[in-house]
């Protein structure tokens, strides 16, 4: 296993970890205001030794070994989607997780690593034939029961979570172009219908909010405002840890898990956040090189799906911070609070080196 490590791609590994560290600083620093978040710090701690220990596990396995099983994560993703909906832990009326006692698991982070898996190997298997439009539709039928299961949590952001990363890996394989138009009026048609007959009332105002924070300042639109003026407060170098106005007097929601950015910059400044967007861009670049170089398209697509995933969470969310897209609830990627998510995405990241790993020429002697 030692002798291995010397084909692991360090520094796709060092970025993670680096940002894995801010998103610690941030969450402890956030929460000395807070005696109720005061102790998130360590259990994210705990959730990152876990994802690394499970990186270095995965990263040492062959990573066929996912196409040889893919069924059985995409069913386990399905039945524990199905057993949160009845038996799953309610917190703010939304049933998302799974009470182990010692921690809170949540499915719908578990599924991302599923269909990444499940769609790779369908789209490895069937590349030739994604010319013909019905495979298209088969493939997107692998993921609309795991994302219809999530949006009945109610969770509509790791929903169209799922439909961005199939969308990726479609932008990745040799299908027509033509077809990107089929799919977009049948996106229009869907988004029409989701508006009319599924979403609720709150997050119909989410999206009006969006449109116009300043309608209901004190409402729909607080978290947005919030946002922006921490991000706007920040300067170049930031206020100083703990010294947040808007994080520590808790103007600012959610502010170690879906507004992280905001707090990040309003304490660390432009500084702070311009690093944090230049790690991610490393790591998606990082991501483009073992994509490219991948020994073949089972390991091309699931570098494919892990690079769509953080990209859609990184721009939903940092938009959402920014005041430029509305807000869905979808975390970032590494330095949110939340233990599912950090364990999952350095699964993920251990699959990718996997890949990596096994891209390396066979070297004797």
């Amino acid at each position: 296993m030692l002798k291995s490590l010397k084909f692991f791609d360090w520094p796709f590994f060092a970025s993670l970890v680096i940002l894995t560290l801010i998103g610690l600083m941030m969450i402890y620093s956030t929460g000395l205001s807070s005696e109720g978040a005061g102790l998130f710090w360590l259990r994210q701690l705990f959730a990152a030794g876990g994802g690394l220990l499970g990186f270095f596990l995965l990263a040492n396995i062959d990573y066929h070994f996912f196409r040889k099983n893919s069924t059985v994560f995409y069913l386990s993703a399905v039945a524990m989607l199905i057993f949160v909906l009845f038996f799953g832990l309610t917190i703010r009326g939304s049933s998302r997780w799974i009470d182990l006692g010692i921690f809170n698991f949540q499915p719908a982070e578990y599924a991302k690593l599923a269909v990444i898996i499940v769609l790779a190997k369908f789209f490895a298997k069937n590349s030739k034939l994604l010319q013909k439009f019905r495979y298209v539709l088969w493939s997107i039928g692998l993921v609309i029961i795991p994302a219809a299961l999530v949006v009945l949590q109610p969770d509509l952001g790791s929903g169209a979570i799922l439909l961005a990363v199939w969308l990726g890996l479609l932008v990745v394989s040799p299908l027509p172009r033509r077809y990107f138009f089929y799919l977009l009026v049948i996106f229009l048609i869907l988004a029409l219908a989701l508006w009319s007959f599924f979403l609720q009332d709150y997050q119909q105002n989410r999206i009006r909010s969006f449109l116009n924070p300043t309608a209901d300042p004190l409402g729909q639109g607080y978290n947005v405002i919030q946002s922006i003026v921490a991000v706007g407060s920040g300067g170049v170098f930031g206020r100083g840890l703990a010294r947040g106005l808007q994080s520590q007097l808790q103007f600012l929601p959610e502010r170690q898990t879906d507004f992280i950015f905001a707090s990040t910059v309003e304490e660390l400044g432009i500084f702070g956040g311009g690093l944090v967007l230049l790690l991610f861009f490393f790591v998606l670049w990082r991501l483009l090189r073992i994509l490219k170089n991948a020994r073949d398209l089972f390991g091309m697509y699931l570098a494919a799906g892990v690079f769509s995933l953080i990209l859609v969470q990184l721009t939903v969310n940092v938009g959402m911070n920014l005041g430029l897209l509305p807000v869905t609830g979808v975390t970032l990627p590494f330095l949110s609070f939340g233990g599912s998510s950090l364990v999952i995405m350095f699964w993920l990241a251990g699959i990718v080196e996997s890949v990596a790993r096994h891209s390396v020429p066979v070297r004797f002697g």
